[in-house]
């Protein structure tokens, strides 16, 4: 596919670290032009500067409709949309929980995703190939104690999905949905417990070899760069050590 992705462009969301980064990182590496967008402008202007001329950065947040119509009026092409922006705060119970914590995990894991896959539809339609990628999450299936908005958020993420492509089946744009499971990235845990590094080692403590972000992008890669009437519908990763959400083995 590298040849025939060499003028495609790909918008990758949340690509400041993480899965976003390595995603864009392997997007580029298969022939895309890579479009960076993220909150943190300096490491997309580090990341892009890295990858070279087939990675541009604009500075984004997802849950500002206005930044996202904006955003999508600057570009001139898009052929696949890679939505990975999100995230977990807290790990309160149902009956602890922050509100607010609720409502942010859902801005930015339900409505980001409809915001720009809404902004970008058009430029997916043009292109005659288009291509949505929603990541969620295991969580999305099977709900755990402490994990309430979360679950719910990427549940919601997931319906987003399925629905998108039961409304686009007679148009030239595929929807694909990865799940992955534990996935080991230096900010993931960090920012759901507030900065803890202890609690956050603590989620990972034991396993072997959880997934990292380049395995996720690996798999992204892969699923993009199917022929265009091939649709991955959803694909779920997890680490061997995890045969299950309740189930991951430990090393003592």
């Amino acid at each position: 596919m590298t040849g025939q992705s060499s003028n495609r462009v790909a918008v990758v969301t949340g690509a400041s670290s993480g899965i976003g980064a390595a995603t864009a990182r392997r997007l580029a590496a298969e022939g895309y032009r890579v479009v960076l967008a993220a909150r943190r402008a300096d490491r997309i202007e580090a990341l892009a500067k890295e990858i070279g001329p087939a990675a541009t950065a604009h500075p984004l947040d997802v849950t500002d409709r206005a930044a996202v119509d904006a955003f999508a009026a600057s570009l001139d092409r898009v052929d696949v949309l890679v939505n990975n922006a999100g995230g977990a705060f807290g790990a309160d119970s149902v009956e602890a929980g922050d509100p607010a914590d609720w409502l942010d995990m859902y801005q930015v894991n339900v409505m980001g995703v409809l915001h720009v896959t809404q902004a970008l539809l058009p430029a997916l339609r043009a292109s005659g190939e288009g291509t949505v990628l929603v990541l969620s999450s295991t969580a999305a299936f099977v709900p755990y104690e402490g994990g309430g908005g979360y679950v719910a958020a990427k549940a919601g993420a997931h319906a987003i999905a399925g629905t998108l492509r039961l409304e686009l089946v007679a148009e030239p744009i595929r929807v694909i949905e990865i799940a992955p499971g534990m996935v080991r990235t230096d900010e993931f845990a960090l920012t759901r417990f507030d900065g803890d590094a202890e609690k956050a080692a603590k989620v990972y403590a034991g396993v072997a070899e959880p997934l990292t972000a380049e395995d996720v992008a690996d798999s992204i890669a892969w699923a993009v760069t199917r022929p265009a009437h091939v649709n991955v519908d959803l694909l779920v990763l997890r680490p061997r050590a995890q045969a299950a959400a309740h189930k991951v083995h430990r090393e003592h």
